[in-house]
């Protein structure tokens, strides 16, 4: 099984938003992380998410650690209700974030997929690794900006 650990950052929502996944295979490991000038927090954690299944090969069983209930929760529970009321929420709003929502689903399908929630900022090693990683590609972002 794969191990993979995504986060997104953002200063200001919206604002600069970074990325980063951490996937993790028996004794291999891959980082991947990037950054755009003006986004949101939720759509740098889909994003994360996208990105490292996306980095992927081939079909693989994987377990992804979030610690964003909004990913977590959309893509197991309220996935199925947005598509089938024609991508309104509940009380009949568009759902924000529709076109990385079906980023989401489309690459996930090829995978079987575990989803899991872990507390941000609580001291688990490889979610605190990526929030280190999506802050430093904002902080690239903003070096980049500055020439």
């Amino acid at each position: 099984m794969i191990e993979i650990y995504t986060d997104g950052a953002c200063r200001g929502n919206p604002g600069p938003g970074g990325w980063a996944a951490l996937l993790h295979n028996g004794e291999h490991e891959k980082e991947i992380s990037g950054a755009e000038s003006l986004t949101t927090n939720n759509r740098m954690e889909l994003t994360a998410v996208i990105r490292a299944l996306e980095s992927l090969r081939k079909p693989v069983q994987a377990r992804v650690n979030t610690d964003s209930e909004y990913v977590r929760r959309g893509i197991t529970e309220w996935l199925t209700a947005w598509k089938a009321r024609g991508w309104r929420t509940a009380d009949r709003k568009p759902v924000k974030n529709q076109d990385l929502w079906e980023q989401l689903e489309a690459v996930s399908a090829r995978h079987r997929i575990e989803w899991r929630w872990v507390p941000g900022h609580a001291g688990v090693p490889g979610n605190e690794r990526v929030d280190r990683l999506a802050n430093a590609a904002i902080d690239a972002l903003h070096a980049r900006t500055l020439r």
